[in-house]
Protein backbone atom coordinates (compact mmCIF):
# COMPACT_ATOMS: atom_id res chain seq x y z
CA UNK A 1 0.00 0.00 0.00
CA UNK A 2 1.31 3.16 -1.06
CA UNK A 3 -1.24 5.51 0.41
CA UNK A 4 -2.89 5.14 3.82
CA UNK A 5 -5.77 7.40 3.20
CA UNK A 6 -7.57 7.36 0.20
CA UNK A 7 -9.53 3.91 -0.95
CA UNK A 8 -9.11 5.04 -4.82
CA UNK A 9 -5.28 4.78 -4.25
CA UNK A 10 -5.80 1.81 -1.93
CA UNK A 11 -7.32 0.04 -4.97
CA UNK A 12 -4.56 0.68 -7.38
CA UNK A 13 -1.97 -0.58 -4.95
CA UNK A 14 -3.94 -3.27 -3.89
CA UNK A 15 -4.25 -4.14 -7.95
CA UNK A 16 -0.31 -3.52 -8.30
CA UNK A 17 0.54 -6.09 -5.47
CA UNK A 18 -1.67 -8.41 -7.44
CA UNK A 19 -5.60 -7.99 -5.73
CA UNK A 20 -8.36 -7.20 -7.11
CA UNK A 21 -8.85 -4.63 -9.54
CA UNK A 22 -12.21 -2.75 -8.62
CA UNK A 23 -12.28 -0.36 -6.10
CA UNK A 24 -13.96 3.05 -6.31
CA UNK A 25 -13.77 7.00 -6.26
CA UNK A 26 -12.48 8.49 -2.89
CA UNK A 27 -13.56 6.15 -0.45
CA UNK A 28 -11.89 5.33 3.03
CA UNK A 29 -11.45 2.14 4.33
CA UNK A 30 -10.72 0.66 7.94
CA UNK A 31 -7.30 0.77 8.07
CA UNK A 32 -7.10 3.91 6.22
CA UNK A 33 -9.22 5.62 9.08
CA UNK A 34 -7.36 3.60 12.06
CA UNK A 35 -4.24 5.30 10.26
CA UNK A 36 -5.08 8.73 10.11
CA UNK A 37 -7.82 8.49 13.08
CA UNK A 38 -10.17 11.47 14.56
CA UNK A 39 -9.35 14.65 11.85
CA UNK A 40 -11.03 12.02 8.40
CA UNK A 41 -14.68 12.89 8.56
CA UNK A 42 -15.34 16.69 7.75
CA UNK A 43 -18.16 17.11 10.67
CA UNK A 44 -15.94 16.87 13.44
CA UNK A 45 -13.69 19.59 14.72
CA UNK A 46 -10.25 18.77 15.08
CA UNK A 47 -8.21 19.87 18.58
CA UNK A 48 -4.84 22.33 17.60
CA UNK A 49 -1.65 20.10 18.88
CA UNK A 50 0.17 19.47 15.82
CA UNK A 51 3.57 21.03 14.92
CA UNK A 52 2.58 20.13 11.41
CA UNK A 53 1.35 22.55 8.47
CA UNK A 54 -2.50 22.61 7.95
CA UNK A 55 -4.69 24.73 5.27
CA UNK A 56 -7.72 24.78 7.87
CA UNK A 57 -9.26 27.67 9.48
CA UNK A 58 -9.24 28.25 13.46
CA UNK A 59 -11.95 29.16 15.50
CA UNK A 60 -11.74 29.85 19.31
CA UNK A 61 -9.00 27.11 20.09
CA UNK A 62 -10.33 24.25 17.40
CA UNK A 63 -9.35 23.64 13.96
CA UNK A 64 -11.96 23.18 11.19
CA UNK A 65 -11.37 21.38 8.47
CA UNK A 66 -11.43 22.63 4.87
CA UNK A 67 -14.63 22.51 2.57
CA UNK A 68 -12.38 20.03 -0.11
CA UNK A 69 -12.12 17.58 2.75
CA UNK A 70 -15.66 16.42 1.96
CA UNK A 71 -14.22 15.28 -1.17
CA UNK A 72 -10.81 14.17 -0.48
CA UNK A 73 -8.79 13.24 2.81
CA UNK A 74 -7.20 15.09 4.96
CA UNK A 75 -5.55 15.33 8.11
CA UNK A 76 -3.59 18.41 9.62
CA UNK A 77 -1.11 16.38 11.32
CA UNK A 78 0.55 15.70 8.32
CA UNK A 79 4.02 17.66 8.03
CA UNK A 80 4.64 19.21 4.56
CA UNK A 81 6.96 16.50 3.22
CA UNK A 82 4.40 13.82 3.73
CA UNK A 83 1.98 16.18 1.88
CA UNK A 84 4.40 16.49 -0.99
CA UNK A 85 4.74 12.43 -0.85
CA UNK A 86 0.91 12.20 -1.35
CA UNK A 87 0.43 14.84 -3.91
CA UNK A 88 3.37 12.82 -5.88
CA UNK A 89 1.30 9.31 -5.78
CA UNK A 90 -2.15 11.48 -6.30
CA UNK A 91 -0.75 13.00 -9.94
CA UNK A 92 1.33 9.75 -10.90
CA UNK A 93 -0.20 6.93 -9.64
CA UNK A 94 -3.78 7.93 -10.04
CA UNK A 95 -3.39 9.46 -13.37
CA UNK A 96 -2.09 6.28 -15.19
CA UNK A 97 -3.97 4.55 -13.72
CA UNK A 98 -7.08 6.61 -14.07
CA UNK A 99 -6.19 6.33 -18.10
CA UNK A 100 -5.61 2.70 -18.19
CA UNK A 101 -8.71 2.28 -16.93
CA UNK A 102 -10.02 4.67 -19.71
CA UNK A 103 -8.53 2.65 -22.55
CA UNK A 104 -10.17 -0.73 -21.31
CA UNK A 105 -13.63 0.70 -21.12
CA UNK A 106 -13.12 2.98 -24.27
CA UNK A 107 -11.81 -0.31 -25.97
CA UNK A 108 -14.71 -2.22 -24.77
CA UNK A 109 -17.21 0.78 -25.54
CA UNK A 110 -15.41 0.72 -29.02
CA UNK A 111 -17.09 -2.73 -29.80
CA UNK A 112 -20.46 -1.38 -28.78
CA UNK A 113 -20.67 1.81 -30.69
CA UNK A 114 -18.77 -0.28 -33.62
CA UNK A 115 -21.89 -2.58 -33.67
CA UNK A 116 -24.42 -0.20 -34.39
CA UNK A 117 -22.00 2.25 -36.74
CA UNK A 118 -21.90 -0.53 -39.64
CA UNK A 119 -19.86 -3.72 -38.23
CA UNK A 120 -22.70 -5.45 -37.93
CA UNK A 121 -24.05 -5.57 -41.58
CA UNK A 122 -19.96 -5.37 -42.91
CA UNK A 123 -19.29 -8.37 -40.93
CA UNK A 124 -22.88 -10.13 -41.18
CA UNK A 125 -23.31 -10.42 -37.76
CA UNK A 126 -26.88 -11.36 -37.49
CA UNK A 127 -27.12 -14.03 -34.69
CA UNK A 128 -25.93 -13.52 -31.58
CA UNK A 129 -22.07 -13.12 -32.70
CA UNK A 130 -22.16 -10.32 -30.18
CA UNK A 131 -22.54 -12.16 -27.21
CA UNK A 132 -20.05 -14.22 -28.43
CA UNK A 133 -17.48 -11.58 -28.19
CA UNK A 134 -18.09 -11.43 -24.75
CA UNK A 135 -18.32 -13.99 -23.99
CA UNK A 136 -14.56 -14.52 -25.56
CA UNK A 137 -13.35 -11.74 -23.73
CA UNK A 138 -14.83 -12.39 -20.69
CA UNK A 139 -13.39 -16.18 -20.86
CA UNK A 140 -9.56 -14.69 -21.87
CA UNK A 141 -10.22 -12.61 -18.84
CA UNK A 142 -11.16 -15.57 -16.23
CA UNK A 143 -8.34 -17.69 -17.58
CA UNK A 144 -5.78 -14.69 -17.36
CA UNK A 145 -6.40 -13.48 -14.13
CA UNK A 146 -4.47 -16.41 -12.00
CA UNK A 147 -0.96 -16.59 -14.61
CA UNK A 148 -1.23 -12.77 -14.08
CA UNK A 149 -1.28 -12.74 -10.20
CA UNK A 150 1.67 -15.24 -10.12
CA UNK A 151 3.87 -13.06 -12.90
CA UNK A 152 3.38 -10.16 -10.37
CA UNK A 153 4.85 -11.88 -7.74
CA UNK A 154 8.15 -12.48 -10.17
CA UNK A 155 8.00 -9.17 -12.73
CA UNK A 156 7.57 -5.63 -11.73
CA UNK A 157 4.10 -4.19 -12.02
CA UNK A 158 5.82 -1.56 -14.14
CA UNK A 159 6.96 -3.90 -16.50
CA UNK A 160 4.21 -5.95 -16.99
CA UNK A 161 1.23 -4.27 -17.00
CA UNK A 162 2.44 -1.24 -19.86
CA UNK A 163 3.40 -4.46 -21.42
CA UNK A 164 -0.08 -6.24 -21.02
CA UNK A 165 -1.04 -2.82 -22.46
CA UNK A 166 1.44 -2.55 -25.03
CA UNK A 167 -0.14 -5.90 -26.77
CA UNK A 168 -3.91 -5.10 -26.25
CA UNK A 169 -3.19 -2.04 -28.08
CA UNK A 170 -1.80 -3.78 -30.88
CA UNK A 171 -4.40 -6.38 -30.66
CA UNK A 172 -6.71 -3.11 -30.89
CA UNK A 173 -5.43 -1.90 -34.10
CA UNK A 174 -6.20 -5.59 -35.38
CA UNK A 175 -9.52 -5.19 -34.90
CA UNK A 176 -10.09 -2.90 -38.22
CA UNK A 177 -8.81 -5.53 -40.30
CA UNK A 178 -11.13 -8.26 -39.40
CA UNK A 179 -13.11 -9.59 -42.01
CA UNK A 180 -15.61 -11.76 -39.89
CA UNK A 181 -17.53 -12.30 -36.61
CA UNK A 182 -14.97 -15.08 -35.64
CA UNK A 183 -11.60 -13.05 -36.16
CA UNK A 184 -13.62 -10.58 -33.76
CA UNK A 185 -13.92 -13.06 -31.36
CA UNK A 186 -10.40 -14.78 -31.35
CA UNK A 187 -9.28 -11.38 -31.04
CA UNK A 188 -11.18 -10.38 -27.99
CA UNK A 189 -10.14 -13.81 -26.31
CA UNK A 190 -6.42 -12.69 -26.54
CA UNK A 191 -7.59 -9.02 -25.31
CA UNK A 192 -9.35 -10.62 -22.32
CA UNK A 193 -6.39 -12.71 -21.70
CA UNK A 194 -3.90 -10.17 -21.29
CA UNK A 195 -7.08 -7.80 -19.62
CA UNK A 196 -5.39 -8.03 -15.75
CA UNK A 197 -5.62 -4.04 -15.87
CA UNK A 198 -6.43 -1.68 -13.16
CA UNK A 199 -9.74 -1.48 -12.84
CA UNK A 200 -10.28 1.14 -10.30
CA UNK A 201 -12.20 3.92 -11.10
CA UNK A 202 -15.27 3.62 -12.69
CA UNK A 203 -15.68 7.01 -13.14
CA UNK A 204 -12.91 6.79 -15.86
CA UNK A 205 -15.41 3.75 -17.01
CA UNK A 206 -18.26 6.34 -17.42
CA UNK A 207 -16.15 9.03 -18.64
CA UNK A 208 -14.59 6.38 -21.31
CA UNK A 209 -18.26 5.74 -22.44
CA UNK A 210 -19.03 9.12 -23.56
CA UNK A 211 -15.76 9.84 -25.11
CA UNK A 212 -16.06 6.64 -27.26
CA UNK A 213 -19.57 7.40 -28.22
CA UNK A 214 -18.38 10.91 -28.87
CA UNK A 215 -15.73 10.28 -30.68
CA UNK A 216 -17.53 7.40 -33.25
CA UNK A 217 -19.71 10.16 -33.90
CA UNK A 218 -17.01 12.31 -35.37
CA UNK A 219 -14.74 9.41 -36.81
CA UNK A 220 -18.45 7.93 -38.82
CA UNK A 221 -19.40 12.00 -40.24
CA UNK A 222 -15.75 12.57 -40.79
CA UNK A 223 -13.33 9.60 -41.83
CA UNK A 224 -16.32 7.21 -43.15
CA UNK A 225 -14.54 5.87 -46.54
CA UNK A 226 -11.53 7.51 -46.03
CA UNK A 227 -8.52 5.22 -47.42
CA UNK A 228 -11.41 2.08 -48.31
CA UNK A 229 -11.86 1.87 -44.77
CA UNK A 230 -15.14 2.29 -42.72
CA UNK A 231 -15.96 4.36 -39.72
CA UNK A 232 -16.43 1.50 -37.35
CA UNK A 233 -12.75 0.42 -39.05
CA UNK A 234 -11.08 4.20 -37.79
CA UNK A 235 -13.15 3.87 -34.46
CA UNK A 236 -10.67 0.83 -33.65
CA UNK A 237 -7.71 2.70 -35.05
CA UNK A 238 -8.14 6.11 -32.77
CA UNK A 239 -8.70 3.67 -29.88
CA UNK A 240 -4.95 2.57 -30.50
CA UNK A 241 -3.62 5.57 -30.93
CA UNK A 242 -4.49 7.04 -28.10
CA UNK A 243 -3.75 3.78 -26.12
CA UNK A 244 -0.35 3.70 -27.44
CA UNK A 245 1.22 6.78 -25.23
CA UNK A 246 -0.72 5.65 -22.35
CA UNK A 247 0.98 2.39 -21.81
CA UNK A 248 4.32 3.52 -22.62
CA UNK A 249 4.04 6.34 -20.12
CA UNK A 250 3.34 3.52 -17.71
CA UNK A 251 6.69 1.91 -17.82
CA UNK A 252 7.46 5.19 -16.27
CA UNK A 253 4.88 6.31 -14.12
CA UNK A 254 4.07 3.08 -12.37
CA UNK A 255 5.74 3.26 -9.02
CA UNK A 256 5.68 -0.85 -8.02
CA UNK A 257 6.22 -1.57 -4.43
CA UNK A 258 7.10 0.65 -1.21
CA UNK A 259 9.87 -2.10 -0.67
CA UNK A 260 11.10 -2.33 -4.37
CA UNK A 261 10.31 0.94 -5.95
CA UNK A 262 12.83 2.88 -8.59
CA UNK A 263 10.30 5.53 -9.97
CA UNK A 264 12.08 8.60 -10.93
CA UNK A 265 9.87 10.70 -9.07
CA UNK A 266 10.02 9.16 -5.87
CA UNK A 267 13.20 9.33 -3.42
CA UNK A 268 14.71 7.66 -0.75
CA UNK A 269 12.60 9.17 1.91
CA UNK A 270 9.79 9.04 0.18
CA UNK A 271 10.50 5.11 -0.37
CA UNK A 272 11.08 4.86 3.15
CA UNK A 273 8.20 6.54 4.20
CA UNK A 274 5.75 4.47 2.36
CA UNK A 275 7.11 1.81 3.99
CA UNK A 276 6.66 3.32 7.46
CA UNK A 277 3.10 4.35 6.62
CA UNK A 278 2.31 0.37 5.51
CA UNK A 279 4.14 -0.76 8.74
CA UNK A 280 1.95 2.20 11.30
CA UNK A 281 -1.52 1.06 9.57
CA UNK A 282 -0.36 -2.60 9.98
CA UNK A 283 -0.03 -3.62 6.45
CA UNK A 284 3.61 -5.72 6.68
CA UNK A 285 4.35 -6.74 2.64
CA UNK A 286 2.59 -9.96 1.81
CA UNK A 287 3.41 -13.46 2.50
CA UNK A 288 3.64 -15.86 0.24
CA UNK A 289 0.38 -18.12 -0.16
CA UNK A 290 0.45 -21.35 1.57
CA UNK A 291 -2.15 -23.82 3.01
CA UNK A 292 -2.28 -22.13 6.32
CA UNK A 293 -3.36 -18.47 4.89
CA UNK A 294 -5.63 -20.63 2.53
CA UNK A 295 -7.51 -22.70 5.48
CA UNK A 296 -7.70 -19.55 7.12
CA UNK A 297 -9.49 -17.47 4.61
CA UNK A 298 -12.00 -20.06 3.29
CA UNK A 299 -12.56 -21.12 7.00
CA UNK A 300 -14.43 -17.29 7.03
CA UNK A 301 -17.35 -16.22 6.13
CA UNK A 302 -16.30 -13.46 4.11
CA UNK A 303 -15.12 -15.15 1.23
CA UNK A 304 -18.33 -16.69 0.54
CA UNK A 305 -21.06 -14.02 1.63
CA UNK A 306 -18.87 -11.44 -0.45
CA UNK A 307 -18.29 -13.29 -3.17
CA UNK A 308 -22.23 -14.26 -3.35
CA UNK A 309 -22.78 -10.25 -3.52
CA UNK A 310 -20.41 -9.35 -6.32
CA UNK A 311 -21.49 -12.48 -8.26
CA UNK A 312 -25.01 -11.02 -8.15
CA UNK A 313 -23.39 -7.39 -8.77
CA UNK A 314 -21.83 -8.26 -11.95
CA UNK A 315 -24.73 -10.68 -13.43
CA UNK A 316 -27.77 -8.44 -12.75
CA UNK A 317 -27.49 -6.89 -16.26
CA UNK A 318 -26.58 -7.51 -19.93
CA UNK A 319 -22.63 -8.20 -20.92
CA UNK A 320 -20.79 -5.35 -21.96
CA UNK A 321 -20.72 -4.73 -25.44
CA UNK A 322 -24.78 -5.21 -25.60
CA UNK A 323 -26.49 -1.55 -25.31
CA UNK A 324 -29.64 -1.92 -25.28
CA UNK A 325 -30.54 2.03 -25.51
CA UNK A 326 -27.97 1.96 -28.68
CA UNK A 327 -29.96 -0.77 -30.18
CA UNK A 328 -33.35 0.62 -29.31
CA UNK A 329 -32.38 4.32 -31.03
CA UNK A 330 -31.05 1.73 -33.90
CA UNK A 331 -34.24 -0.64 -34.16
CA UNK A 332 -36.15 3.38 -33.82
CA UNK A 333 -34.28 4.19 -36.98
CA UNK A 334 -31.99 6.88 -35.62
CA UNK A 335 -29.50 8.14 -37.54
CA UNK A 336 -25.58 7.00 -36.49
CA UNK A 337 -24.41 9.87 -35.38
CA UNK A 338 -27.00 10.27 -32.56
CA UNK A 339 -26.89 6.50 -31.80
CA UNK A 340 -23.32 7.38 -30.63
CA UNK A 341 -24.20 10.56 -28.80
CA UNK A 342 -27.83 9.61 -27.27
CA UNK A 343 -26.27 6.94 -24.84
CA UNK A 344 -23.70 9.04 -23.72
CA UNK A 345 -25.70 10.32 -21.62
CA UNK A 346 -26.28 7.41 -19.42
CA UNK A 347 -22.02 7.26 -18.78
CA UNK A 348 -22.37 11.48 -17.46
CA UNK A 349 -25.50 9.69 -15.10
CA UNK A 350 -22.98 7.00 -14.31
CA UNK A 351 -20.02 9.28 -13.46
CA UNK A 352 -22.39 11.62 -11.21
CA UNK A 353 -23.62 9.06 -9.33
CA UNK A 354 -20.84 6.61 -8.66
CA UNK A 355 -18.76 9.85 -7.64
CA UNK A 356 -21.84 11.58 -5.55
CA UNK A 357 -22.49 7.86 -3.61
CA UNK A 358 -18.67 7.60 -2.36
CA UNK A 359 -18.87 10.86 -1.31
CA UNK A 360 -22.17 10.27 0.58
CA UNK A 361 -20.89 7.14 1.70
CA UNK A 362 -18.08 8.24 3.04
CA UNK A 363 -20.17 11.37 4.85
CA UNK A 364 -23.12 8.99 6.18
CA UNK A 365 -19.81 6.37 7.16
CA UNK A 366 -22.57 3.55 6.48
CA UNK A 367 -21.63 1.87 2.91
CA UNK A 368 -24.49 -0.37 3.01
CA UNK A 369 -27.39 2.35 3.01
CA UNK A 370 -25.79 3.79 0.28
CA UNK A 371 -25.51 0.82 -1.47
CA UNK A 372 -29.08 0.12 -1.28
CA UNK A 373 -30.14 3.81 -2.30
CA UNK A 374 -27.94 2.99 -5.79
CA UNK A 375 -29.61 -0.54 -6.33
CA UNK A 376 -32.87 0.72 -6.77
CA UNK A 377 -31.96 3.24 -9.43
CA UNK A 378 -31.13 0.22 -11.10
CA UNK A 379 -34.65 -1.45 -10.00
CA UNK A 380 -36.93 1.35 -10.96
CA UNK A 381 -34.88 0.96 -14.52
CA UNK A 382 -35.43 -2.38 -14.82
CA UNK A 383 -39.29 -2.55 -13.64
CA UNK A 384 -40.09 0.14 -16.24
CA UNK A 385 -37.81 -1.63 -18.85
CA UNK A 386 -40.19 -4.92 -18.03
CA UNK A 387 -42.94 -3.44 -18.69
CA UNK A 388 -41.89 -1.70 -22.05
CA UNK A 389 -45.62 -0.50 -23.03
CA UNK A 390 -45.14 3.07 -21.53
CA UNK A 391 -44.48 6.83 -22.52
CA UNK A 392 -41.08 7.20 -24.45
CA UNK A 393 -40.18 9.78 -22.30
CA UNK A 394 -40.10 7.82 -19.30
CA UNK A 395 -38.56 4.86 -21.40
CA UNK A 396 -35.44 7.18 -21.74
CA UNK A 397 -35.73 8.25 -18.23
CA UNK A 398 -35.78 4.20 -17.18
CA UNK A 399 -32.70 3.90 -19.90
CA UNK A 400 -30.93 6.81 -17.94
CA UNK A 401 -31.25 6.17 -14.47
CA UNK A 402 -30.06 2.21 -14.34
CA UNK A 403 -27.11 3.71 -14.73
CA UNK A 404 -27.19 4.88 -11.14
CA UNK A 405 -27.22 1.45 -10.36
CA UNK A 406 -23.18 0.80 -11.34
CA UNK A 407 -21.97 2.64 -8.09
CA UNK A 408 -22.95 -0.74 -6.27
CA UNK A 409 -20.06 -2.39 -7.42
CA UNK A 410 -17.09 0.04 -6.09
CA UNK A 411 -18.99 0.56 -2.97
CA UNK A 412 -18.84 -2.64 -2.65
CA UNK A 413 -15.18 -3.75 -3.57
CA UNK A 414 -14.43 -0.51 -1.12
CA UNK A 415 -16.49 -2.31 1.46
CA UNK A 416 -14.67 -6.01 1.26
CA UNK A 417 -11.71 -4.42 1.28
CA UNK A 418 -13.03 -2.58 4.67
CA UNK A 419 -14.68 -6.33 6.27
CA UNK A 420 -11.20 -7.94 5.07
CA UNK A 421 -8.29 -5.26 6.28
CA UNK A 422 -6.42 -6.08 9.17
CA UNK A 423 -5.35 -9.63 6.90
CA UNK A 424 -3.60 -8.52 3.86
CA UNK A 425 -3.59 -12.33 2.29
CA UNK A 426 -6.86 -12.94 3.54
CA UNK A 427 -7.86 -9.38 1.35
CA UNK A 428 -6.12 -10.41 -1.66
CA UNK A 429 -7.65 -14.01 -1.55
CA UNK A 430 -11.32 -12.85 -1.36
CA UNK A 431 -11.21 -10.16 -3.79
CA UNK A 432 -9.18 -12.32 -6.00
CA UNK A 433 -11.71 -15.28 -5.63
CA UNK A 434 -15.21 -12.50 -5.94
CA UNK A 435 -13.83 -11.25 -9.37
CA UNK A 436 -12.49 -14.22 -10.74
CA UNK A 437 -16.44 -15.89 -9.78
CA UNK A 438 -17.96 -12.75 -10.76
CA UNK A 439 -16.28 -12.86 -14.45
CA UNK A 440 -17.38 -17.01 -14.38
CA UNK A 441 -20.50 -16.70 -14.51
CA UNK A 442 -20.68 -13.70 -16.28
CA UNK A 443 -19.12 -15.69 -19.41
CA UNK A 444 -22.57 -17.50 -19.98
CA UNK A 445 -25.29 -16.05 -18.09
CA UNK A 446 -25.59 -12.65 -20.34
CA UNK A 447 -25.94 -15.20 -23.31
CA UNK A 448 -29.14 -16.43 -22.03
CA UNK A 449 -30.58 -13.31 -20.01
CA UNK A 450 -29.96 -10.60 -23.10
CA UNK A 451 -29.21 -12.60 -26.54
CA UNK A 452 -28.92 -10.30 -29.04
CA UNK A 453 -31.43 -11.40 -31.13
CA UNK A 454 -34.42 -10.54 -28.46
CA UNK A 455 -33.38 -6.54 -29.10
CA UNK A 456 -34.45 -4.43 -28.69
CA UNK A 457 -36.97 -5.52 -26.10
CA UNK A 458 -35.23 -7.33 -24.11
CA UNK A 459 -38.30 -9.05 -22.24
CA UNK A 460 -36.50 -12.10 -20.40
CA UNK A 461 -33.43 -9.85 -20.01
CA UNK A 462 -35.22 -6.76 -18.04
CA UNK A 463 -37.58 -8.95 -15.86
CA UNK A 464 -34.80 -10.89 -14.94
CA UNK A 465 -32.21 -7.63 -13.71
CA UNK A 466 -35.60 -6.21 -11.76
CA UNK A 467 -35.22 -9.52 -9.73
CA UNK A 468 -31.51 -9.75 -9.47
CA UNK A 469 -31.18 -6.56 -7.82
CA UNK A 470 -34.17 -7.72 -5.16
CA UNK A 471 -31.60 -10.14 -4.65
CA UNK A 472 -28.53 -8.81 -4.83
CA UNK A 473 -29.61 -5.77 -2.09
CA UNK A 474 -30.98 -9.29 -0.16
CA UNK A 475 -27.55 -10.41 -0.06
CA UNK A 476 -26.03 -7.44 1.12
CA UNK A 477 -28.13 -6.69 4.09
CA UNK A 478 -27.18 -10.64 5.15
CA UNK A 479 -23.59 -9.31 4.95
CA UNK A 480 -24.29 -6.59 6.80
CA UNK A 481 -25.72 -9.17 9.58
CA UNK A 482 -23.08 -10.58 9.75
CA UNK A 483 -20.52 -8.48 9.95
CA UNK A 484 -22.63 -6.83 12.55
CA UNK A 485 -22.36 -10.05 14.86
CA UNK A 486 -18.75 -10.40 14.26
CA UNK A 487 -18.14 -6.82 15.20
CA UNK A 488 -20.15 -7.90 18.54
CA UNK A 489 -17.78 -10.48 19.06
CA UNK A 490 -14.81 -8.21 18.32
CA UNK A 491 -15.91 -5.44 21.16
CA UNK A 492 -16.76 -8.13 23.55
CA UNK A 493 -12.68 -9.50 23.08
CA UNK A 494 -11.97 -5.68 24.38
CA UNK A 495 -10.18 -4.27 21.21
CA UNK A 496 -8.90 -0.72 21.07
CA UNK A 497 -11.16 0.30 18.26
CA UNK A 498 -14.38 -0.39 17.22
CA UNK A 499 -15.21 -1.18 13.96
CA UNK A 500 -18.82 -0.38 12.70
CA UNK A 501 -21.20 -2.52 10.80
CA UNK A 502 -21.04 -0.08 7.91
CA UNK A 503 -17.13 -0.86 7.69
CA UNK A 504 -16.13 2.11 9.02
CA UNK A 505 -13.83 2.84 12.34
CA UNK A 506 -14.75 4.92 15.10
CA UNK A 507 -12.09 5.48 18.03
CA UNK A 508 -13.35 5.17 21.88
CA UNK A 509 -13.15 7.48 24.20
Amino acid sequence: MWRGTNTSVKGAQDDLTGGEDESSIPLLSVDEMADDKSPLLPSRDVFIGSESESSSVQFGGQEKVPWWSYIWDYDPERTKEERRFLQKLDVSLLTILSLGYFIKNLDQTNISNAYVSGMKEALQMNANELNMIDVAWTTGYVIGQLPSQFILTKVRPSIWIPSCELVWTVLTFSLAAASSSKQVIAIRFLVGLLGKRACIFHASSAAAGMFSGYLQAAVYKGMNGTLGKEGWQWLFIMDGLISLPICLAGFFLIPDLPENTRAFYLTEDDAERARKRMRDVGRAPRKELGWSILKRTFARWHVYGLTLLYVVFINTGPSGSVAPLALWLKSRGFPVSLVNIIPTGQSAVQLVTTIGFAILSDFLRNRPLVMGISASFGFLSYLLLSIWNIPTTLKYIAYFIGRGAVAFGPLAMSWANEICGPDAEERAIVLGVMNASGYAVNTWLPVLTYPVKDAPRFKKGFRFSAVAIVGQVVVMGGVWALKRREDRRRRRRGPRSRVEGSGFVRLED
